[in-house]
């Protein structure tokens, strides 16, 4: 066996990289193969804003000239605190493979003076690529991590312990518990100091800066913050416009602060799952023609600035993208970007708005020393 670091200069790696999960995957009728173009965003850094704090490689798994496995590793230095990781990880199934990749990316993070381990994981935002899938039903969605059973026994084999369930949920509109959540939004919504209102694609600056000002204030407290800016959140939400209506973006203000934010997508893979993990001209085409048959969002982030977190703003953005939703009449269903086990309020609201619990993942860490 040999372990091959990739150069981002060498095409024929990079492609092998991609390639190789149509070997993992060539039975599995649920698989979605991840857009390339996304997946080569996250290494690129002049795209990822974690390259200014810390680094990534890659490599690839030989065996007798085939190529039978992936993995990354990426560590970030914060206030003097170095953090690592892995993901990207796919291996054919052999206990041999999986544990070179995996102590391949152990050994050098611990050059890089990691101490601890997340995996499997993003070199970027949690919303991303996160998590092991342990059990659920088999749809990926778009930018979800998706793996065979035998990974976790792969993971756990090397000394990985659970450090998040994550759990993922469902919701039609026709199963929302609209007279609960109706009644407790009025408290936010007949308050007069507060107003909710969708995103305006002609004021695009000016709805990015209000969410890059709600974030950066809502997250600050988390280990893992970084700081948004303007400039990059206004080329998101220009790359996002394709992927959503007005409906889908619900802000809230006091007066005219602004204080939360309720943003969802198309649930892309309805029409990614045909298109090779590839966006050329023609599969740009394909989605224009075809965007209008996709009746699922997918729910991507949810952030309240903390003096207004229990002022019921969440329930009136909710309320706002409910009633905006029902009345484009375009959307039947939501997935609800998957929440932790250390936010039990969260998972609560979601019970008690009748949704239901459809996809488990795990994410793991261990202690190198």
């Amino acid at each position: 066996m040999e372990i091959v670091k990739i150069s981002s200069n060498n095409s024929n790696h990079v492609s092998q990289f991609h390639e190789l999960v149509k070997k993992v995957y060539q039975s599995d009728t649920h698989f979605v193969m991840p857009m390339v173009e996304d997946v080569e965003a996250v290494f690129d850094p002049s795209k990822n804003k974690r390259f200014k704090s810390g680094n990534a490689e890659r490599w690839l798994l030989f065996d007798k000239g085939e190529c039978v496995g992936r993995i990354a590793a990426f560590y970030e230095n914060k206030n003097e605190k170095i953090t690592g990781a892995w993901g990207f990880f796919e291996v054919l199934e052999n206990v041999e493979y999986a544990n070179m990749l995996i102590q391949t990316a152990e050994t050098w993070l611990l050059v890089q003076g990691c101490k601890k381990i997340q995996a499997p994981v993003n070199f970027g935002d949690r919303d991303s690529f996160w998590g092991l899938f342990v059990d659920g039903v088999k749809n990926p969605s778009y930018l979800e991590n998706y793996n065979p059973p035998y990974y976790q026994q792969f993971i756990e084999g090397n000394g990985y312990e659970r450090e998040i369930e994550q759990t993922t949920y469902d919701i039609t509109f026709d199963e929302f518990n609209y007279e609960r959540f109706s009644a407790i939004a009025k408290r936010a919504i007949g308050n007069t100091d507060y107003r909710f209102e969708y995103i305006d694609f002609g004021q695009l600056e000016k709805y990015a800066n209000d969410f890059v000002c709600i974030y950066n204030e809502a997250w600050s407290f988390h280990d893992d913050f970084v700081a948004l800016n303007t400039e990059t959140l206004l080329k998101r939400f220009q790359s996002m416009k394709m992927a959503m209506y007005p409906e889908f973006a619900v802000f809230a203000y006091c007066n005219e602060r602004p204080i939360g934010f309720f943003v969802s997508i198309l649930e892309l893979n309805q029409l990614f799952k045909d298109f090779g993990g590839k966006l050329n001209v023609w599969n740009k085409i394909r989605f224009l023609l075809g965007r209008g048959r996709i009746r699922k969002a997918k729910a991507i982030i949810f952030g309240i600035v903390p003096e207004f977190q229990k002022m019921g703003i969440d329930t009136g953005l909710i309320m706002k993208s409910y009633e905006g939703m029902r009345k484009n009449n375009k959307i039947d269903s939501m997935e609800l970007a998957w929440i932790g086990d250390f936010n039990p309020k969260m998972l609560s609201m979601l019970k008690s708005m009748s949704a239901r619990h459809t996809k488990t993942h795990h994410t793991y860490f261990k202690n190198l020393f």
